[in-house]
């Protein structure tokens, strides 16, 4: 039986993974850095790029020793190769350049958001024609897979995304980071009050930068007529705005399109009223709501779509250059 052992690194998590081709998950490390960015209020790149040099070679060893597999084993290498930190996708390139050459194994580059679609198939397996909705601090994507090998974006932000808004209005009302998980949290304990402007943008596109601009204005307003904000009822506004767009623009989708599935991906996937709002609203196809831990950073979702990669037989040389801007459409060389 087929392994891999896949690295993940494209952000502020150092992982290791080791899957079969049955997708049972032989082993999977994560560290986070997110206590460390949090004194800065969000991911400082430099510092992410320190701590995987740092943490790296640990967490292979760990998840290598769990998985029970010598990497001698092992059918391939894959890693992150983008979008992501420069410098944190180049340690875990290196890494993995190293391992596929000392140990003479073909080398993968995985796509990070394609990581994000395929972990699903640990739920169940997956229907095509499907719809994605990747939405996280860095990508607010829908994108429609004809196959395990065709992907096309429809939609995208045209300025902020959505994950990042979320951080920024958090930082506005002083909240720890992350601010995702803060503004969900507080968004129950609020209630209908401030009216926020509903966002507009043309087709399956997405805009926040709007809505972030409209909450720092209310606070503001608050502020200089010296009344009191009340972030619960802010923090509902927001969410209901933002995520209300998420879902229009997805049903858009399947008003317009042929899908028999549609699956949510991206650390914005564990926000709880986007998970509520997805299995109330869509009810036409299935829909794919991936556990919390498959949500934010991970190598077994590297793994999971490596082998697909694998089967195409898509690899990539020691010179591929790790690329901070990629997208899901582009072939790797």
């Amino acid at each position: 039986m087929k392994k891999i052992l896949a690295i993940e690194s494209s952000c502020d998590e150092t992982a290791c993974a080791v899957l079969d081709e049955e997708l049972n998950i032989l082993s999977s490390v994560v560290t986070s850095q997110i206590d460390v960015h949090a004194r800065f209020g969000g991911v400082v790149p430099e510092v992410a790029s320190r701590m995987h040099v740092e943490q790296i070679s640990v967490i292979i060893k760990e998840a290598v020793r769990q998985s029970g597999v010598r990497i001698e084993d092992v059918d391939a290498i894959a890693y992150t190769i983008g979008p992501g930190l420069i410098g944190s996708l180049h340690i875990g390139g290196i890494a993995a350049k190293t391992l596929a050459f000392f140990y003479q194994k073909p080398l993968i580059g995985v796509h990070h958001l394609k990581g994000h679609v395929f972990v699903n198939e640990l739920l169940q397996p997956l229907q095509y024609p499907l719809l994605a909705l990747i939405v996280s601090g860095g990508h607010t994507e829908l994108v429609y897979i004809e196959d395990d090998d065709h992907f096309r974006i429809l939609g995208t932000t045209l300025d902020d995304a959505v994950g990042e808004a979320y951080d920024k209005v958090a930082r506005l009302m002083d909240l720890e980071y992350p601010g995702g998980p803060k503004i969900d949290a507080l968004a129950k304990e609020g209630k209908k009050h401030y009216e926020l402007p509903k966002p507009h943008a043309s087709d399956y596109n997405f805009s926040f930068s709007g809505l972030k601009n409209a909450a720092i204005q209310m606070v503001r307003r608050c502020e200089n007529a010296g009344e009191e904000l009340n972030k619960a009822d802010l923090a509902y506004a927001f969410q209901e705005r933002a995520l209300g767009q998420l879902l229009d623009k997805t049903k858009k989708v399947l008003e317009e399109y042929p899908v028999k599935m549609v699956l949510v991906g991206g650390g914005v996937a564990a926000n709880s009223r986007l998970r509520q709002l997805m299995s109330e609203q869509i009810r036409e196809v299935p829909v794919i709501l991936p556990p919390l831990k498959y949500c934010t950073d991970n190598a077994t979702m590297i793994a999971a779509a490596a082998f697909h990669y694998l089967k195409h037989q898509e690899f990539v040389d020691y010179a591929a250059a790790s690329r901070s801007s990629l997208s899901i459409e582009e072939r790797i060389e």
